[in-house]
């Protein structure tokens, strides 16, 4: 039996209710969840999930926890907890500093940031019972974190070669409960491989700007090719960038080819420990909805 994914979904401007109903038709077709990316505001769409859908498991990954006042976020996440029947993971993270920035928002200490965010929600008053928290998580102290204060972790372009040295860091009790474990891996369906590799390739170059992205990679066995990158920038030449995301690289963090090639490419990210592969899908082809079409015919 096919170990079915779940999919990350954005509600884009002008498409809302046409998301919705994507949303139930993912459900309908039995994945395993939706988690909504940073990319709009994806607690919103959680909160219209809670009523769209009847069973399916959805979450944010991540929502930025500098975007809006603590008493808010707990009043929200305990709303949609409750309204879903216990259905929703809140997926919280520090962000990036580009992300901030447009906000006119300054980030702090990643570590203890999150650590003071997630006491300060438990201990909101009146705001009613939590979702299951997740964390944000590539490096092993933030992992370590994740086992210590919340119901599970999310990894974002996670390289999967990698992924049983970074979940060593927790216990296997922790790893054989219902601890969440998940990645969200770009996705490209498309049987002209360099077409879908090109697509992976630009999804993944405004990651590989970010340093701790590329602290990640180096960690992961990509020196080469974070050094490259890094002289590319020091150089003010960003256009080089996608040079050195190498065919290696691209294929330990995410999935493109045919459908036979991305179907087993998931199972080896099932096996190497992500309870929850979370794809993210892009199209050679078109838009969000076409990535989504091409997806479903391949399950």
């Amino acid at each position: 039996m096919t170990r079915m994914p779940a999919l990350s979904l954005a509600a884009v401007p002008g498409r809302r209710l046409a998301t919705i109903a994507l949303a139930q038709e993912i459900e309908k077709r039995g994945f395993s969840g939706i988690f909504g990316p940073s990319l709009g505001d994806s607690l919103a769409l959680c909160q219209a999930l809670a009523h769209a859908t009847n069973e399916i498991e959805f979450g944010t990954s991540i929502m930025p926890i500098y975007f809006r006042q603590l008493v808010d976020f707990a009043s929200t996440v305990s709303f949609i907890h409750e309204v879903s029947g216990g259905r929703f993971k809140f997926g919280i993270g520090v962000s990036h500093a580009p992300a901030l920035k447009q906000r006119g928002l300054d980030g702090g200490k990643p570590l203890s940031d999150t650590r003071e965010f997630v006491a300060q929600l438990k201990e909101v008053p009146r705001a009613g019972e939590l979702p299951p928290i997740v964390l944000a998580t590539l490096r092993t102290k933030m992992i370590a974190l994740a086992e210590e204060i919340a119901g599970g972790m999310v990894f974002a372009n996670g390289a999967r070669s990698h992924m049983a040295q970074s979940l060593s860091v927790i216990s296997e009790s922790t790893r054989s409960s219902d601890f969440f474990i998940g990645d969200m891996i770009p996705t490209c369906i498309n049987d002209d491989i360099e077409a879908a590799k090109a697509i992976n390739r630009r999804t993944l170059t405004s990651y590989a700007m970010l340093p701790n992205y590329r602290n990640y990679w180096k960690e992961a066995g990509y020196v080469d090719e974070m050094d490259g990158i890094e002289k590319a920038l020091e150089a003010g030449d960003r256009e080089k960038i996608p040079h050195f995301l190498t065919d290696r690289w691209l294929a330990d963090t995410t999935l493109f080819g045919s459908a036979t090639q991305v179907r087993d490419g998931l199972e080896a990210w099932f096996d190497a420990g992500i309870k929850t592969p979370i794809l993210v899908p892009s199209s050679a082809n078109g838009g969000q909805m076409i990535a989504f079409e091409e997806l479903f015919s391949i399950f």
